[in-house]
């Protein structure tokens, strides 16, 4: 079956840097475009970046352009985020998934706090 497994979190002051992995089995990874969403305290889940199969294209939520690069390894199945100059609002946990719906099956997702 589907399993997404996000790694890579943790507490971090601001302007610090954190890289998250998504290690992902039960389909066919590099033929999907992938997505990282992150979920605030009390807020709705939304998406953070997009990257297409091949990684010829990325998207990014306005507030992390600049700050946050997407990235994938299709040999070993893995998604990464590589974020810096962390900020209070980046607070949250964070997920992978598949862009286009239906959505996988969403795994436990990661924590990131980002405070002093």
């Amino acid at each position: 079956q589907v399993q997404l497994v996000e790694s890579g979190g943790g507490l971090v002051q601001p302007g610090g840097s954190l890289r998250l992995s998504c290690t992902a089995s039960g389909f066919t990874f590099r033929i999907n475009t992938m997505s990282w969403y992150r979920q605030p305290p009390g807020k709705e889940r939304e998406l953070v970046a997009t990257i297409s199969s091949t990684s010829g294209s990325t998207n990014y939520l306005d507030s992390v352009k600049g700050r946050f690069t997407i990235s994938r390894d299709n040999a070993k199945n893995t998604l990464y985020l590589q974020m810096n100059s962390l900020k209070p609002d980046d607070t949250a946990v964070y997920f992978c998934n598949r862009a286009v719906s239906p959505k996988f099956s969403w795994g436990q997702g990661t924590q990131v706090a980002v405070s002093s």
